[in-house]
């Protein structure tokens, strides 16, 4: 599809300057961008994966979990 967009000077060149860079052509350089900007803006979490650690074993003596600052300096050793 033909459209015709107007983009700032600066902006335009510097885009002109990367595609022959990357050997690409100025369309390919503005589709890609493009592309990446709507698949990632709407969801920047969209391709995070959280691996959680669990341990097993009874916990450590003296460790009240229901005391958040006792458990913190736990963690931290400051015992």
């Amino acid at each position: 599809m033909k459209a015709t967009l107007n983009f700032d000077d600066r902006l335009i060149r510097a885009a002109k300057a990367r595609a022959v860079e990357d050997g690409e052509t100025l369309t390919r350089l503005i589709e890609c961008a493009l592309r990446d900007y709507l698949w990632t803006a709407r969801s920047p979490m969209h391709d995070f994966r959280a691996t959680l650690l669990t341990k097993r074993g009874p916990a450590l003596a003296g460790v009240d979990l229901g005391d958040r600052g006792l458990l913190y300096e736990k963690m931290d050793g400051r015992d």
